[in-house]
């Protein structure tokens, strides 16, 4: 129970942060003042209130609170509270939004007390899943809060979260939804409808806390609720007015995502009246607690002779298995197809570092970055084809400086009859895009078990493409597999066309080598098995003395191995042809679905053919 002490000095925290969230703004002359007075009471009890549990000097520590704040746009009442808290200055404060500022329009990483960023709507709620987890995980008693706009709401990927939340029983993950009525160009589907919110929310398993976001009292016990929760999550409706503190844009269609020119400016800081800029808030800090140490040892080297027959996918359940011991911090996140990804052998023998996250893969991409951004190493799996549905998930967690490991099975039109639907075409274009990302494309089982332990050793986006037929193991256990470098497997001193392959299109140029051989033409045969980045010196070494390059993919034209060839090599005078999946794909077998889109060995060698005439 707060004492009136305490009550008039978190009314007067708030006056100041309304203060600073106007005034940055204004200074700025950009960013969302309104969105962020609506939520001014609920986040000041959070934090100011006894509620939340945090070492201000110590943002990483891992008993920490964490508060997200999915509605990323209400960034000035974020910066705000951090001010009041005593972790930036005033000065910083009215740096909002200028270049070099850590203080970005949304929040990044650039922050130190951003737990993720955020401002692409729709992704802190999963996100916060993927902490409360980790708490639960690491049996810390930590709880993860998360701030929500009324207009995101309409995403689906929060009622995946929801789903999946509440499957989990996340007791310690508590959602505040701001109802402030208004979206950008006018009112949300509900409304002030608080009951529809209750009604939905309530029904996906959460237990709902609705309330009057600018009563102080009301918010505080609303908190205080849900951290009795004992075995579901809690959400808590808070019917407020966009734009409040300031009576002439309270409730106003129309102000969105603008500022106070120099004339309202005057009118506002009037109404809020005299603040106390030496006001500083207190936040509780938490126990000392951390999790228990894990212990590091030595793995063995993959076991595979030349020859030997197997999957790409098989390999990397049996990869992630493997170097489990050496790596203590991976966690594996699927979307109900670890039979078919093979993530299932990880399943079998690490049980409790498993996490369905069931036909839901926005969901799965955000919970993996609520993981990573505590410090765990997920490795994330689904049909290469699905990773698409996650893009803007995916997307979005480069900009945490996030450590995620994806692994992409079923690729190309080598599945087979499954048909297009189940055929991933597009997914190397899509990672070559992230910023920093890198891309692997492992033909066999050795270099598929090299290029996992790579994943996990280094700190960033990866993605490992699988296939799901069986290939034969054509490397030495030993072999070593860097980051950006290839593979030349077949050369000699009259090689007229390199061909370079990646993955299942590896086997069909080295079929092809063998094939033209009996016609005296004699070509190089280069594994890609890095796609992003490639070494461009290693790879010009490679073709080197060869008049063309031929490239073979099992992907679209667009953004796959031939364009990342060619933006390699610009500098360099060497012609490449590619040969792609240009046709509509159908259902057939591996073998007619290679022959159909020419990038079979048959392909391969027509197309040598002719390139060696044209020379």
């Amino acid at each position: 129970m707060q004492t009136d002490e305490q009550h008039n000095t978190l009314k007067k925290i708030e006056k100041l942060i309304r203060y600073y969230i106007i005034t940055a703004t204004s200074e700025a002359g950009s960013g969302h003042p309104t969105s962020s007075l609506s939520a001014v009471e609920l986040m000041t009890a959070l934090l100011f209130g006894g509620i939340f549990r945090y070492d201000t000097d110590h943002p990483e520590h891992p008993n920490n609170d964490r508060l997200i704040f999915s509605k990323g746009h209400a960034s000035p009442l974020f910066y705000a509270l951090w001010l009041l808290a005593d972790t930036i200055n005033e000065h910083e404060m009215m740096s909002y939004r200028q270049f070099g500022s850590s203080l970005e329009g949304h929040p990044t990483a650039f922050f130190p007390y951003n737990e993720a960023a955020t401002g692409s709507l729709g992704q802190g709620l999963g996100i916060g899943v993927g902490m409360a987890l980790n708490a639960k995980l690491d049996k810390l008693p930590y709880r993860t809060f998360v701030l929500l706009g009324d207009s995101e709401m309409m995403e689906g990927s929060q009622w995946e979260s929801m789903q999946l939340a509440a499957h989990y029983r996340l007791n310690n993950l508590t959602g505040i939804l701001d109802v402030n009525r208004l979206g950008q160009c006018g009112q949300t589907m509900y409304g002030h409808d608080i009951d529809a919110y209750v009604k939905r929310i309530s029904a996906f398993g959460w237990k709902t806390v609705a309330i009057n976001g600018h009563n102080l009292n009301e918010v505080l016990d609303a908190y205080e609720t849900a951290l009795q929760s004992e075995n579901r999550p809690v959400m808590i409706l808070a019917e407020t007015v966009k734009g409040k503190g300031f009576s002439e844009i309270e409730n106003r269609n129309g102000w969105h995502g603008k500022t106070l020119d120099d004339k309202y400016l005057k009118k506002a800081l009037d109404e809020i009246g005299t603040v106390d800029k030496t006001m500083r808030g207190k936040i509780t800090r938490p126990a000392d607690l951390h999790p228990s140490l894990l212990a590091v040892s030595e793995i063995e080297p993959p076991v595979y002779k030349k020859g030997e027959m197997e999957a790409t996918r098989d390999a990397y359940g049996k990869a992630l298995t493997r170097i489990y011991p050496a790596y203590p911090h991976i966690v594996c996140l699927y979307a109900e197809v670890s039979n078919s990804t093979r993530a299932e052998y990880f399943k079998n023998k690490y049980p409790e570092r498993f996490f369905e996250m069931y036909v839901a893969e926005q969901n799965m991409a955000e919970t993996a970055l609520g993981f990573a951004c505590r410090g765990k190493i997920p490795f994330v799996s689904t049909f290469a084809a699905f990773m698409s549905r996650a893009y803007d998930q995916i997307r979005m967690s480069q900009y945490s400086d996030a450590d995620i490991k994806y692994a992409g099975s079923h690729a190309g039109v080598s599945i087979g009859a499954d048909g297009p639907s189940q055929m991933g075409l597009e997914d190397i274009a899509f990672f070559r895009t992230i910023r920093n990302g890198v891309v692997f494309y492992p033909c066999d089982a050795v270099s598929t078990h090299h290029l996992v332990e790579q994943a996990a050793y280094r700190h960033g986006i990866f993605y490992i493409r699988t296939s799901r037929g069986k290939t034969p193991v054509i490397y030495d256990a030993a072999e070593t597999f860097p980051i950006g470098g290839c593979k030349v497997l077949q050369r000699s001193d009259h090689d007229r066309i390199t061909v370079i392959g990646a993955g299942i299109t590896v086997h069909e140029s080295l079929a092809a080598c063998d094939d033209l051989k009996k016609d005296n033409i004699f070509i190089r045969v280069v594994d890609l098995y890095c796609i992003k980045p490639i070494d461009a010196e290693k790879l010009l070494a490679a073709v080197n003395g060869t008049d063309a390059i031929l490239t073979v993919e099992d992907h679209y034209p667009e953004g796959g191995i031939g364009e990342a060839v060619r933006s390699a090599l610009w500098k360099h005078a060497i012609p490449v042809a590619s040969l792609a999946v240009r046709k509509k794909p159908r259902s057939g077998s591996p073998a007619e679905l290679l022959d159909f889109e020419e990038i079979s060995s048959s392909a391969i060698t027509n197309k040598i053919k002719t390139m060696v005439s044209a020379c």
